[in-house]
């Protein structure tokens, strides 16, 4: 299922998919300075992540990502974000990254098919 309201004034594309098992609702909104995307399997915001590239003289970029709420002992999810802010980056934006995941398996399988879930939809909002 595919969803995008022109008249609403935020850039989005919603979707829902199965990973790995547990039915995954993914909402991705262009905000002017920060794409937002939430992925749960819970029907709940879960753990709130922010990413962003930081602005260097050197020719290596880096990111940051910090936990805005919920599991800090999760090193999955701040892998998640790092991949999905990289690719952000890659793509020539430079918005920041706010991602909420309600999961039920942080698992690397179930974070890989969100970020590949992700990653082909944010075409749609950019």
């Amino acid at each position: 299922m595919e969803a995008s309201d022109p008249a609403f004034p935020v850039r989005h594309t919603a979707l829902s998919s199965v990973i790995k098992g547990h039915k995954t609702e993914i909402v991705i909104s262009s905000y002017e300075d920060h794409f937002l995307v939430i992925a749960t399997q819970i029907g709940a915001m879960g753990t709130i992540l922010q990413a962003r590239k930081e602005e260097s003289v050197s020719v290596d970029s880096t990111f940051s990502v910090t936990v805005v709420f919920g599991k800090r002992d999760e090193p999955m999810l701040v892998a998640c974000a790092r991949q999905l802010i990289e690719h952000i980056s890659n793509s020539g934006s430079s918005k920041a990254l706010v991602l909420s995941l309600g999961l039920r398996d942080h698992s690397l399988g179930t974070l890989k098919g969100i970020v590949s879930a992700v990653v082909e939809k944010l075409v749609e909002v950019t």
